[in-house]
């Protein structure tokens, strides 16, 4: 008799893996932390890759000097 898992049980551990990092890494840039959740759903998480690195973060929208200056006169 073989022992059969569920199908679905290596893709919950793949998302679950999946979804931590996305978790912190939207905490980290400004946006709402459960977007993470989004990188649990297969082909919405490329899309969320790319609006992750080609939109504005709430995070550099909020400082006062722009991203790269060392903040200080020349």
């Amino acid at each position: 008799m073989y022992y059969q898992h569920p199908p679905w049980g290596f893709g919950l551990i793949a998302a679950i893996i999946l979804i931590i990092p996305f978790y912190r890494i939207c905490r980290r840039v400004g946006w709402n932390p459960w977007l993470g959740i989004l990188a649990g759903i297969p082909l919405v998480n490329l899309i969320f890759w790319y609006f992750l690195a080609f939109s504005d973060w709430p995070i550099q929208k909020s400082s006062a000097a722009p991203v790269g200056t060392a903040g200080g006169p020349p």
